[in-house]
């Protein structure tokens, strides 16, 4: 029998710790849990939603400016069109200014001695996802939770789930590469004792299988690839 399962990505935490310096940014991310991750841990699995949290740049501190603003645009354009179960749920950043530790090599952070920094700090990312997961698992729309995050503040949902609704089964993906010699990141131990099954790492060659075509169409003008992904 099908088990209905709905995908949570903590966009953020998927770019910064898999996807950041590499070329596999353009992803397809139904592709890449549904048929490469999710049919071999799960082949009951029947994905009936994907939710993706994320937080809209801004230019004003992005690396590549109104590029990096442009992109993320792009790219959740390309999501939509190509899939009419993807959400995409939106927090947002502050950018204030604050007073850190001025860094000095091989010398440890002094209170002391403070710079004035701007902080950017991404904001209700990790609380809509919590709350999603729970209200869904809650009012029964799925059988199966998969959540892609190495975050522990999503330590918590996983304890209500296991309290509240523990017929409702929690899989782990974490963003993180594959061990080896130069790559040694290790999944949240918080997390992985309270989940069903856990999925450690993604590999390079699920990436690069699970990447949008280049030009995808839409109802408007295509959403095409960034030039610098």
């Amino acid at each position: 029998m099908p088990r209905k399962t709905i995908i949570y990505i903590d966009g953020y935490n998927l770019y910064y710790s898999r996807l950041k310096n590499t070329p596999y940014k353009w992803l397809d991310i139904v592709t890449l849990f549904r048929n490469q991750i999710l049919k071999a841990q799960d082949p009951l699995a029947e994905v009936v939603a994907v939710k993706y949290f994320t937080a809209p740049v801004k230019a004003s501190y992005a690396r590549h400016g109104t590029t990096s603003e442009q992109a993320q645009t792009q790219y959740l354009r390309a999501l939509q069109a190509k899939y009419d179960f993807i959400e995409v749920i939106n927090g947002f950043h502050i950018f204030e200014p604050t007073r850190l530790p001025t860094f000095v090599k091989d010398v440890p952070a002094n209170k002391d001695n403070l710079s004035s920094v701007w902080m950017i700090e991404e904001k209700q990312t990790d609380e809509n996802l919590s709350l999603q997961v729970y209200r869904d698992a809650i009012k029964g729309h799925c059988d199966q939770v998969v959540i892609c995050s190495n975050d522990s503040d999503i330590e918590p949902v996983l304890k209500l789930l296991a309290l509240d609704a523990p017929e409702v089964i929690v899989g782990l993906v974490m963003p993180l590469p594959e061990p080896g010699p130069d790559t040694q990141r290790f999944s949240n131990k918080r997390l992985i004792g309270k989940a069903y099954w856990v999925r450690h790492y993604i590999r390079d060659d699920e990436l690069a299988k699970s990447q949008l075509p280049q030009h995808v169409p839409t109802n408007k003008k295509p959403a095409s690839k960034p030039g610098h992904w």
